[in-house]
C-alpha cells in the first residue's frame, strides 16, 4: 500500500498557515525531520503519528491517506476496471494486481463480495486448471472471512450462497449441503406486504415498482431453474420437450430476447445441448442457430433494463451493487460465446455438418473473427 502521508502533510500545514518550524516545535522534532516527512525521503516514527493527527484533528487513518471502506460506486468502478483489464492483459499480472487491492480492503467486506463475483467470472481464464482450482479455492476463503467478521446478514447470506457455487465448481457436493442444507424450505417474500405498506402510504408508483422487481426477480430465477431441469430430464424425452415448450412461451410473452438475452441464450444452449446428449442432429443444429442467431443480433454493449412492461425497474437496476453493466468486460463474453460452439464435445457428432460449419464461420465473423 502506497502511503500518501507527506502530500497530506504539507496540504495540512498550508491549511493551517503555519511553517515547518511551528509543526518541528510542536512535534518535538527537528525541521530537517519535517522537510523529510513532506518530501517523502523518510516516514515519522510511528510514535509520532498520535500527535501529527492530534495536532491537525484528523485520525491516524486520515494522516496516512488510508480508507478501509469504500463506497458502493467504488467498489462498482473498481470491479468494472479489473473486469476490463482480464479481458485485455494477461491474467498473471492482472490476478496479482488485484490481490494487492484486496489486501488494502481486506477489511471492506462489500468489496470483498464484489472481489469473490469478480474471481468467479474471470478464474477460467487463468492458463492452467491448478491456477483456476487454487483461485477457486482462494476465493472461497474470501467468503469465509465475510462470513467470520462482518455483522451484515443479507452480505453473509450472499457470501455463503457464492461459497456454495465454489464448492459446486470444485465438484464437493457434500460441502454445498453442508452450506445449504439438504432441506427445501417454502420461501417467504415480502415483496407483497412492502407493495401494501407503500399503496397504504399513498405511494401507488413505490408500491408498482416494489411488484415489478420482484416479477422481474422471479422470471429471472424460474428460467434459470428452468435450464437446469431441463438438461436433469434429457432421459425423459415428455418432460424436456415440455420444458423447452413452456420456456419457450416465458420466452415469448415477456419478450425475453430483449428485456433480458442472456436468459434466451442460456435457454436456447440448454436445448441444444440436451438434444445433443439425445443425438438428434436436427434438433441440435435447430436451437444452436436459434443461440446463434442472438448471439450475432444487437446485444453488445450488454446492458440490464427494463421495457415496456417493466417500465419501473431501471432505477432499481442501476442501485445493484455492480450496475447494469455485464460482470464480464463484452470481449470476454464473445469468446465464451465461441468456446461454447467449438469447444462443446456434445456437438462432436455434428461438426462436419455444413450448417453447423456455417453457423460457425457466421459466429466468428459477428463476434469480430474472420471467415
Amino acid at each position: 500500500m502506497r502511503l500518501t502521508i507527506s502530500q497530506i502533510l504539507i496540504k495540512k500545514r498550508e491549511e493551517k498557515a503555519i511553517t515547518q518550524d511551528v509543526l518541528a516545535k510542536f512535534i518535538g522534532v527537528s525541521k530537517a525531520s519535517i522537510s523529510k516527512w513532506e518530501t517523502g525521503k523518510t516516514y515519522p516514527d510511528i510514535t509520532l503519528l498520535p500527535k501529527l493527527a492530534s495536532f491537525y484533528n484528523i485520525t491516524i487513518d486520515e494522516l496516512i491517506g488510508y480508507a478501509p471502506q469504500l463506497t458502493k460506486d467504488e467498489i462498482k468502478k473498481q470491479y468494472h476496471e479489473l473486469a476490463t483489464k482480464f479481458s485485455k492483459q494477461d491474467f498473471d499480472l492482472v490476478y496479482e494486481e488485484s490481490q494487492s487491492i484486496i489486501q488494502k480492503y481486506y477489511a471492506c467486506f462489500p468489496f470483498l463480495l464484489q472481489m469473490g463475483v469478480l474471481y468467479l467470472n474471470h478464474y477460467m481464464l487463468a492458463p492452467t486448471e491448478e491456477k483456476q482450482q487454487a483461485i477457486l479455492e482462494e476465493t472461497a476463503q474470501l467468503f469465509v472471512r465475510i462470513k467470520q467478521e462482518s455483522d451484515d446478514v443479507w452480505l453473509n447470506k450472499q457470501a455463503n450462497s457464492l461459497q456454495a457455487v465454489i464448492y459446486l465448481l470444485l465438484k464437493k457436493p457434500e460441502e454445498v449441503l453442508s452450506l445449504l442444507g439438504d432441506t427445501l424450505r417454502p420461501a417467504v417474500g415480502d415483496e407483497i406486504v412492502l407493495s401494501n405498506a407503500f399503496q397504504m402510504m399513498g405511494d401507488v408508483e413505490q408500491a408498482k415498482r416494489t411488484l415489478q422487481v420482484n416479477m422481474y426477480q422471479s422470471l429471472s430465477s424460474l428460467a434459470g431453474t428452468a435450464h437446469s431441469y431441463m438438461l436433469l430430464n434429457i432421459d425423459d424425452q415428455e418432460k424436456f420437450e415440455e420444458t423447452i415448450l413452456r420456456m419457450e412461451g416465458i420466452t415469448s410473452i415477456f419478450g425475453l430476447k430483449e428485456l433480458h438475452p442472456n436468459i434466451v441464450l442460456q435457454f436456447y444452449y440448454a436445448a441444444a445441448q440436451g438434444y445433443a446428449m439425445q443425438g438428434n442432429r436436427e434438433k441440435t443444429l435447430y436451437w444452436l442457430e436459434r443461440y446463434i442467431g442472438v448471439c450475432t443480433s444487437n446485444i453488445f454493449p450488454f446492458t440490464l433494463h427494463g421495457d415496456n412492461f417493466f417500465t419501473l425497474i431501471d432505477d432499481w437496476l442501476e442501485n445493484l451493487d455492480l450496475g447494469i453493466n455485464a460482470v464480464r468486460d463484452d470481449e470476454v463474453i464473445k469468446e465464451s460465446m465461441l468456446q461454447s460452439v467449438c469447444a462443446q464435445p456434445a456437438f462432436g457428432f455434428i461438426q462436419e455438418d455444413p450448417l453447423y460449419k456455417l453457423l460457425v464461420e457466421n459466429l466468428k465473423f459477428s463476434l469480430g473473427g474472420k471467415k
